[in-house]
């Protein structure tokens, strides 16, 4: 660029996933373009332990989860216990599931799949009060895992009866525009939950990743939420750190 008669304005952007490790060669780069942004299903279930759940039926719960990521549907899948919840109602979950497919029919063949249906019966029904789950569809760019450390946010929020298109899609623009108010947020993804029968009435949700968790702690995410707040009935804020898998059972 410095070589040219003239002047051109530009700027430097990593061929790198969140967490700054290389993409891939210049050509899978020239392929990334000319892909574009690609959609991803996010799927989000969250847990609330029964009080007096033996410890070692939570580990194994939370095992048999983690253990779902060798199915051939999943692009990316953590679960474990969420550090923090907020909820401006009585709802309080303690763990979180997220993975991630590339299409609505893995989804589907994710929730069939035997090993799934087991892990549900013999694991998580027995030691769990309450669940939630939401699942949306999102563009997409960057890293589909997450590296061992990340710390990730996901917001829930519930509008109130009777709200209009242009009011839902205002609700959208203000999640949508997090990332630009927060330049820590390394990946944000945001959508309209399309299993409405297992999500307790939240309809929009997003899913912002970070370095790691005092990252997340820096941001003012009430300033962001006070400009929607008089459309919701409820909201959940969660908080959750990725695991190694050496430590995804506790």
């Amino acid at each position: 660029m410095a070589a040219l008669p003239y002047g051109v304005p530009y700027e430097y952007v990593p061929f790198a996933t969140s967490n700054h490790v290389n993409s891939g060669s210049y050509n899978d780069l020239v392929y990334q373009v000319y892909l574009g942004p690609c959609k991803i299903i996010e799927h989000i279930v969250l847990f609330k332990i029964k009080p007096n759940a033996e410890t070692s039926a939570v580990k194994a719960m939370v095992s048999n989860l983690n253990g779902l990521i060798s199915l051939d549907p999943v692009l990316h899948l953590t679960a474990g216990p969420l550090a923090r919840t907020r909820s401006s109602s009585s709802l309080t979950f303690t763990h979180m599931l997220h993975s991630r497919y590339g299409s609505m029919p893995d989804l589907t063949s994710y929730s069939e799949h035997p090993a799934h249906v087991s892990a549900v019966v013999n694991y998580v029904t027995p030691v769990i009060d309450d669940k939630l789950a939401v699942d949306w569809v999102s563009d997409f760019t960057g890293s589909i895992t997450f590296l061992p450390g990340s710390a990730v946010r996901v917001t829930l929020l519930k509008l109130k009866e009777g709200l209009g298109e242009s009011v839902k899609n205002e609700v959208l623009s203000v999640l949508e525009g997090i990332r630009y108010e927060f330049p820590s947020i390394e990946q944000l993804t945001v959508g309209e939950n399309f299993s409405p029968g297992r999500s307790k009435g939240f309809s929009i949700c997003s899913l912002s990743v970070f370095k790691g968790m005092s990252e997340l702690e820096a941001v003012n995410w009430e300033s962001e939420l006070a400009k929607v707040r008089e459309f919701l009935d409820d909201e959940v804020v969660l908080d959750y750190e990725v695991r190694s898998a050496q430590s995804a059972t506790l």
